[in-house]
């Protein structure tokens, strides 16, 4: 008898073993919010490929910035790649930022403001009123609820600006940019990097003596409370992944110049950054 419960007990042993900790389960599931941002974008399709390959079934939720805040803190998402910190995002993670965890920061180094090609004679937030003729009185924004558009107001009521802030997409802003810079035209719009056009394009940030868009950013990724300590072969993935400028702006790259094969995009990016990735996993 004796004999016996010890092989049950051996055989119930070896079969644990067999299920490696760190390997999850076929019925993985992970849900990653994202904005229409491109640095955003870029992070989450990458973690989404590299996850899928790990077993999990990915959902991606796409919405305004407001409401992905407010899902991650509600359990609706798991996951949000592109929380900018101390200044851009610093009202959503005062209201979410008990239902929150910051996992890790992600990409040192960012900044936000207002941005002009570098053909515009301008230097400084300071000088756009004197210039309002040449831009039209327009500042191209984003969509309203993203912080750097909170940021473009205060900085319009700090320097007393005599311009209209138009509230658009990302894509829509890019499209105006694009179209200025064709013409040769001034234009002025809120940037922040990293992001593909500034290697696109020569662009600068408008000095902002006033700091109204603070120094540089951190990117960070945030989880649900609870999600945070119940899966935690996702959360040491997201703990360990983090990208520099290079590494980022050319995963950006490869996805603006995709047209339509963006899975394959990664899937290259993910080659030629095999070291890279194996230190995330």
């Amino acid at each position: 008898m004796k004999k016996i419960f010890l092989l049950a007990l051996a055989a119930l042993v070896t079969g644990a073993s067999a299920c490696h900790p760190d390997e999850p389960k076929k019925d993985k599931k992970i849900t990653i919010a994202y904005v229409n941002w491109a640095e955003g974008v870029a992070m989450t399709q990458l973690a989404k490929s590299i996850l899928e390959k790990k077993g999990y079934a990915v959902t991606l939720k796409n919405a305004d910035v407001a409401p992905v805040f407010a899902a991650v803190a509600g359990g609706d998402a798991d996951v949000f790649l592109d929380t900018w910190m101390p200044v851009t995002h610093k009202s959503y993670m005062e209201t979410f930022g008990q239902k929150v965890t910051v996992l890790n920061t992600n990409f040192e180094g960012a900044k936000i403001g207002l941005v002009v090609p570098d053909y515009v004679d301008i230097k400084s937030i300071d000088d756009l009123n004197a210039a309002q003729a040449k831009f039209g009185g327009n500042i191209v924004g984003i969509d309203a609820g993203a912080g750097i558009m909170g940021k473009a107001e205060d900085a319009a009521r700090a320097y007393n600006l005599d311009y209209q802030l138009q509230s658009s997409s990302e894509a829509a802003m890019m499209a105006t940019l694009k179209k200025n810079i064709d013409e040769k035209m001034p234009v002025v719009v809120t940037g922040w990097a990293p992001h593909w056009m500034f290697s696109r394009y020569k662009l600068r940030f408008l000095e902002d003596p006033k700091k109204i868009f603070g120094e540089t950013e951190k990117i960070q990724t945030i989880a649900n409370n609870e999600f945070s300590v119940t899966d935690t072969v996702a959360v040491n993935f997201f703990r360990k992944f983090k990208l520099n400028s290079e590494q980022l702006g050319s995963l950006m790259g490869a996805l603006a110049d995709a047209d339509g094969r963006e899975e394959a995009a990664i899937a290259d990016w993910i080659s030629k950054n095999a070291n890279l990735v194996k230190e995330w996993e």
